[in-house]
């Protein structure tokens, strides 16, 4: 496969049909907007994934909690910690593993990620009802499609260069 320099590219293909660019700019619309309506809550982004994520999963480890939210450990340990000190999530021992702590939500969480769901919520229903059932539908296949091939260019990406 021939690789082509940025300036032929350029002349290939207008920077406006720059899928990467477009993407980039769908989410950094989508995390500007939630973003704003989490602060009203006193969450960030990360806090309330987190609480999505163990309403959605019941009681899970640090680490599992990290990788469905896509960050470190490390991070997510100082956003537990946070988290329990405002009484939205509890954490207890695990009943497998002495040195495991499960987190679940509290009442209190399970409320504000209630009520703040019901705003982030909106968005959602405004960008379906941007589109027909099908368009709707064929979006979020392609999107899906993107997705799978971002994933598989990161894998190479990231693989040691061939000899």
């Amino acid at each position: 496969m021939d690789l082509l320099s940025r300036e032929e590219y350029a002349v290939e293909e207008p920077i406006g049909n720059d899928l990467c660019t477009r993407i980039r700019r769908s989410e950094q619309a989508l995390m500007a907007h939630h973003e704003a309506v989490l602060r009203t809550y006193g969450l960030t982004m990360t806090q309330y994934t987190v609480l999505l994520t163990l309403s959605r999963e019941g009681g899970m480890s640090g680490a599992q909690v990290a990788r469905s939210c896509g960050v470190t450990q490390q991070s997510m340990s100082s956003v537990l910690t946070n988290m329990e000190t405002k009484g939205l999530i509890r954490r207890e021992t695990s009943p497998v593993h002495a040195k495991v702590q499960i987190a679940t939500l509290t009442d209190e969480g399970e409320a504000l990620l209630d009520r703040a769901y019901q705003e982030v919520i909106v968005l959602e229903r405004a960008l379906t009802d941007a589109f027909t059932p099908a368009e709707h539908a064929s979006l979020c296949e392609l999107l899906e499609r993107a997705t799978t091939v971002l994933v598989q260019q990161t894998g190479r990406a990231a693989a040691p260069p061939a000899d």
